[in-house]
């Protein structure tokens, strides 16, 4: 009875430690395997075998790309002004055991990097250079933080800026800013069309003042050259002249009449004397 107990305690011993030494990796991992607590191998996908209780499988690392999300961070400008900034990071292992023993934990040895990076590159930039030159800042950051973490047997597929603004305090000046701008930009616009205005008022008063002298000269010309032709054509006989000087009176009193306005129109006593004057002068 005990020679049975001994042979299923050994079958199960046996059981057990061929189950220890088959291990069956997952594709999309590889495994780090030490033996008596020193690294020995590492183990690709598919089924493999180990030594029982002399090696054992230290840690567990997958080969997929690895997504880091890069928290938001404040950082200054070369020109003093504050900005938010956060990024993402895409890594693959390539090399298990010196991901594992190069750092103590190379996620947050990434992520600390990335941010030490990022505020020493955004830090010689002008706030303007910076919101504007993503892809700038992308090649910088991965031509910065590559070599550092190959060491850890680590590659940067890529890096990108996920958001990068002004401050709250920022934006609010920066508004302000943009305000005082469109204010100033309205009151220079406003006061060159007054300007522009007031510039072709003045031209339009000049012209037509230029036009009212000329009327009158060429009315004054006119009235000449008709009191000319009156003279010459009616000679030294009064007659007509005094005929029609008289009608227009007889007009202008007319018109006095009808108006509600008090008008006092003085003629010549001697009105042929007058009329021979005239004609005497455009002789």
């Amino acid at each position: 009875m005990e020679s049975v107990w001994m042979v299923g305690i050994f079958v199960a011993a046996v059981i057990i430690t061929a189950f220890k030494g088959v291990r069956q990796v997952p594709q999309g991992s590889k495994w780090v395997v030490q033996r008596l607590g020193k690294f020995h191998q590492t183990l690709s996908p598919g089924l493999q075998f180990i030594i029982p209780y002399i090696d054992n499988v230290a840690y567990k690392v997958t080969t997929k790309d690895i997504v880091l999300d890069i928290p938001s961070q404040e950082v200054i400008t070369r020109d003093n002004a504050v900005i938010i900034a956060n990024a993402v990071a895409y890594i693959n292992i390539v090399s298990p055991e010196k991901a594992v023993y190069g750092v103590e934990d190379y996620e947050r040895a990434i992520r600390t990097l990335v941010q030490t990076s990022l505020r020493s590159i955004v830090g010689e930039m002008s706030l303007d250079d910076a919101l504007s030159s993503r892809d700038q800042i992308k090649a910088s950051l991965k031509a910065a933080i590559s070599n550092d973490i190959s060491d850890w047997g680590i590659t940067l597929k890529t890096v990108e800026i996920q958001d990068i603004n002004p401050s709250p305090t920022m934006t609010a000046a920066m508004e302000e800013q943009a305000a005082a701008e469109r204010r100033r930009r309205a009151t220079v616009t406003r006061a060159n069309g007054d300007k522009e205005a007031a510039i072709l008022e003045a031209d339009g008063r000049l012209e037509a003042s230029r036009r009212d002298a000329e009327a009158k000269v060429v009315l004054a010309e006119a009235t000449k050259e008709a009191l000319v032709k009156v003279n010459q054509a009616v000679g030294d006989n009064e007659l007509p002249i005094l005929y029609l000087l008289g009608e227009k009176y007889v007009e202008s009193m007319r018109e006095m009449a009808v108006s509600d306005n008090s008008k006092i129109v003085i003629i010549p006593g001697d009105l042929p004397s007058a009329v021979r004057g005239m004609m005497g002068k455009f002789k």
